[in-house]
């Protein structure tokens, strides 16, 4: 008898849908019960990702595999529950409801369906973190973004409805490659079930496997749009800085579905046997260079949206450089920089619509410009010394030092033990006489320089904002919009704490990611209910 959490699987993908079509029977002058209904939906996910995870935590390699249907693979939709679901599950929770708290000040009500796309979106990403077929991938990759095409726009402003026609065309594009490549792999395999994909790669001839490698690639390409690297990354940086803040802090999550899916493709189709090491050194050489172009812009940018953009890429850019090496070891500490660098920079976000609530652009023009040529660098010498700040503004600063730290990777916060703990896997290999290759010692270089970059950048704009300002107005701050930014910093202050049981997680993901031969096993050999008929039950099945 299948136990009743085997049926939690589902949930993830089950509750948000529901949740969005009961919404849309509601009339938008019931925000109130449509707020509700959002929040104990996405409440409801927190807490099934928690159970998730618990039960993943266990003593198998796998959390389990639900048959939709009850038909086995490869014929009917699969969800698998693993290591690295599991965990992607529960950070889209985490973000979910500190973004959908933020919105309920004002935001939800500048638009229609904000609720609706909203649990739309958490429901395209579950269903995508737990598919087991890449067609299933590609629902629910277009379920994600069509909702991320209303909430891109919601909010309306010229500069938002610009950025949100170019955020959908290309995200078109990507889901066009996404198809084409799809196609091609299934002309070439006869199949879409990542298990039975990876099962029949040897067996495909050698003429036919290099149709697969062009499938593969397109394929890529449509992820490391959606992930950032460069030259696809163009416009990240625009998109979300023009998002309005709580849209933009839950789409900090979707860079890392591209990041999630190459590395789950990448270690069960890619690692052994004939594709073995495909795409590696595209992924090294696109990650150095996009951690290179975030660096730069991340020191070029002088609004804040724009420096929140550019993090993305340098956490992007660090992450594909992590999977091109294809280390193991660094890879467990890239999977921790992947959460810390998420819960930053969605907190971040949404600090900076708050911090920049009481300030005017053109005093911020003014500024930039009186530093860039020295003026005012004398003004107030006279003045009193020990100028009060505000309770209000010593909040914002202390978070913004906070996210400034993060970013940075300065001790002792958790984007200080993540990069630590790449750097130090890499360097490892030198301690026992094996000295890290020119590819490893350049990422380290970049790690460190896009560390100083964060750091210099976040000083610059952190004094201007806070210590610098020309109107000296405090802006007006709600409990409800700075409680769930201070509940993403406490989440990056408590894998400080638990740094230790974080990692051994991490690390034994990895390893069951690298031996793809149980992720099969158990896609292959999963449990059906008795006495259904007409569902087979393995390959060959009348």
């Amino acid at each position: 008898m299948i136990q009743w959490s085997h049926h939690l699987i589902i949930a993830p993908i089950l509750v948000p849908l529901l949740a969005s079509a009961l919404l849309l029977f509601l009339d938008e002058r019931q925000r109130v019960a449509k707020a509700m209904i959002s929040v104990i939906s996405t409440l409801l996910l927190v807490l099934i990702a928690f159970i998730l995870l618990k039960i993943e935590s266990g003593p198998n390699d796998f959390g389990g595999v639900y048959l939709l249907g009850n038909w086995a693979a490869p014929f009917g939709i699969v969800l698998v529950l693993d290591g690295l679901s599991a965990l992607m599950l529960l950070l889209a929770a985490l973000l979910g409801i500190a973004a959908l708290v933020f919105s309920l000040a004002r935001w939800h009500a500048k638009g229609a369906h904000f609720h609706s796309m909203f649990q739309l979106l958490l429901a395209g990403l579950n269903g995508a973190f737990l598919t087991g077929d890449l067609f299933n991938l590609f629902v629910f990759f277009e379920v994600m973004l069509a909702a991320s095409y209303g909430l891109m726009l919601h909010g309306s402003g010229p500069l938002r409805v610009k950025a949100g026609m170019h955020y959908i065309a290309v995200n078109l594009v990507a889901a066009l490659f996404f198809l084409i490549g799809v196609s091609l792999i299934y002309g070439t395999a006869g199949t879409l079930n990542m298990a039975d994909l990876a099962a029949r790669l040897p067996q495909i001839e050698p003429d036919r496997l290099m149709l697969l490698q062009a499938g593969a690639g397109v394929l890529g390409v449509a992820f490391l749009i959606k992930a950032g690297m460069w030259p696809l990354c163009f416009w990240l940086p625009t998109a979300y800085s023009a998002a309005s803040a709580p849209v933009a802090g839950i789409f900090a999550i979707l860079s890392k579905l591209g990041i999630y899916v190459i590395l789950r493709l990448t270690m069960l189709l890619f690692g052994d046997g004939p594709l073995d090491g495909f795409g590696a050194n595209a992924l090294l050489l696109g990650g150095m260079v996009t951690l290179i172009y975030g660096i730069i812009g991340v020191l070029a940018s002088q609004a804040l949206g724009r420096l929140a953009g550019y993090s993305v890429l340098v956490s992007s850019g660090t992450l594909l450089m992590v999977l091109g090496i294809n280390d193991g070891v660094v890879s467990s500490g890239a999977l921790l920089y992947l959460v810390s660098s998420t819960f930053t920079i969605s907190a971040f976000f949404m600090l900076i619509e708050l911090v920049e609530r009481g300030q005017d652009a053109g005093a911020n023009v003014l500024a930039v410009t009186m530093e860039a040529y020295g003026e005012g660098d004398e003004d107030g010498i006279d003045e009193a010394e020990g100028v009060t700040m505000p309770g209000t503004m010593a909040i914002l600063g202390l978070c913004f030092a906070a996210c400034g730290i993060l970013l940075a990777g300065l001790p002792p916060l958790s984007g200080f033990i993540a990069k630590f703990a790449m750097l130090s896997a890499m360097l490892g290999a030198g301690a026992i006489g094996v000295p890290p290759t020119a590819a490893v010692w350049t990422l380290i270089v970049l790690v460190i320089l896009s560390g100083v970059a964060s750091l210099i950048a976040m000083t610059r704009v952190g004094i201007r904002t806070f210590w610098g300002s020309l109107e000296g107005t405090v802006p007006r701050v709600l409990v409800i919009e700075l409680t769930p930014v201070m509940f993403l910093l406490a989440l990056t202050l408590l894998l400080t704490v638990w740094a230790g049981p974080a990692m051994q997680y991490m690390d034994t993901t990895i390893r069951t990611l690298g031996n793809p031969a149980n992720y099969i096993e158990a896609v292959q050999k999963a449990y059906r209910v008795p006495g259904y008929q007409g569902a087979p039950t393995k390959v060959g099945d009348p």
